[in-house]
């Protein structure tokens, strides 16, 4: 079963999780969204697993919380995100049973 990791490798968490899929004899492959990028289908679908746009926003950004003071529709939240991928949380992890986010990192294990 594939599995794909959306990471940041500056993020101890994200390595961390990486780290936890290796132990359990997973190469997942590997999208540093902060070089690629995100499009619409991509979090429209990830969103739909993990609650919503609101359930992928990293609300410690400072541009997540003026999102969520704006009290922002969930358009606009995937718009901010698409033009800002460091709003969206990590580590993600993807597989044919689902998406979960890596917070904590063992969460990643519901969908192997």
């Amino acid at each position: 079963m594939p599995v794909t990791l959306f990471h940041n490798p500056r993020c101890s968490t994200s390595r961390n999780a990486l780290a936890l899929l290796r132990e359990r004899g997973v190469e997942p492959e590997i999208v540093e969204y902060l070089k690629t990028g995100w499009d619409a289908a991509t979090l429209n679908r990830l969103s739909a697993e993990t609650g919503g746009p609101r359930g992928l926003l990293r609300t410690r950004e400072e541009g997540a919380k003026a999102l969520l003071a704006a009290d922002a529709s969930d358009a606009a939240i995937l718009k901010a995100m698409i033009a800002e991928p460091i709003l969206v949380e990590r580590p993600i992890v993807e597989t044919g049973k689902g998406a979960r986010i890596g917070r904590p990192i063992e969460r990643v294990l519901e969908v192997l």
